[in-house]
């Protein structure tokens, strides 16, 4: 590939660096496209647990969207954690109109007496087991997805990809040791279409512990050039997308 080529596709995946690099909450413009339907639907289980919870805690928020579109008739106690900075104040103010309070802390290790919560969520944010389950009220339930074997192509080009695969074992014995018991819990990967490279390299950016170190426009291009001719298809960039639910049960 010569470098005038190479100084093209800079210029073209450079937008979506840039746009990336200003970006806040976690609601995107960028979205992938599951080519097959993934085999469970955490919104809306997330949303039947809501209707009959009364205390909920809803763990790395993100900027709060999800919550908000849970919550938007909610009337009890709900309280939300972030743990990535410029995040909590988007989350707070998406949050504020259903005065759900947001906290700023390291999601595993948070900040809250046992027995406060009868519903705990956590979509793709990181916990400690041992440190949850005591937060749940006799008869109460948590709610996880996770990323789990997510984009397992990248590792045959960036071999510094940071994986996921464990997550899902350490989070399921997790529970269980601590006293939980576990209602469902699946894997899946499914294959997912990006419209582009540069959608693509987008969600790399705002998921900087994915590849560390992500240099997109500089020493990565080459590898991302080489990922987009060998991925690309007529239904976009084909990556895999995995994920795992865990929905656990307190008995005591």
């Amino acid at each position: 590939m010569t470098a005038e080529t190479f100084d093209t596709a800079r210029e073209r995946l450079r937008p979506y660096v840039e746009r990336a690099s200003v970006a806040s909450g976690w609601s995107f413009p960028v979205h992938s496209r599951l080519l097959e339907p993934r085999p469970w639907d955490y919104d809306k289980r997330a949303q039947a647990l809501i209707a009959s919870a009364t205390s909920l805690l809803d763990i790395g928020t993100g900027g709060g969207e999800r919550l908000s579109r849970y919550c938007s008739e909610y009337g009890n106690g709900a309280i939300a954690t972030e743990s990535w900075p410029p995040n909590a104040p988007v989350a707070a103010n998406t949050l504020s109109h259903l005065e759900i309070p947001v906290i700023l802390c390291d999601d595993k290790r948070l900040p809250f007496a046992s027995g406060t919560f009868d519903l705990i969520l956590n979509r793709h944010s990181g916990f400690d087991p041992a440190n949850v389950a005591p937060l749940l009220r006799p008869g109460g339930t948590l709610l996880t997805e996770q990323v789990w074997d997510h984009w397992r192509e990248l590792k045959e080009y960036f071999p510094r990809m940071v994986e996921s695969r464990g997550h899902h074992t350490a989070n399921s014995e997790g529970l269980t040791a601590a006293g939980l018991f576990l209602i469902d819990d699946r894997t899946s990967v499914v294959p997912a279409a990006y419209a582009n490279l540069g959608e693509f390299v987008f969600m790399l950016c705002v998921t900087p512990w994915t590849i560390p170190d992500f240099d997109p426009l500089g020493r990565d291009l080459e590898a991302l050039v080489q990922l987009e001719r060998d991925r690309s298809t007529q239904d976009g960039l084909i990556m895999s997308d995995g994920h795992f639910l865990i929905e656990a049960h307190n008995p005591a």
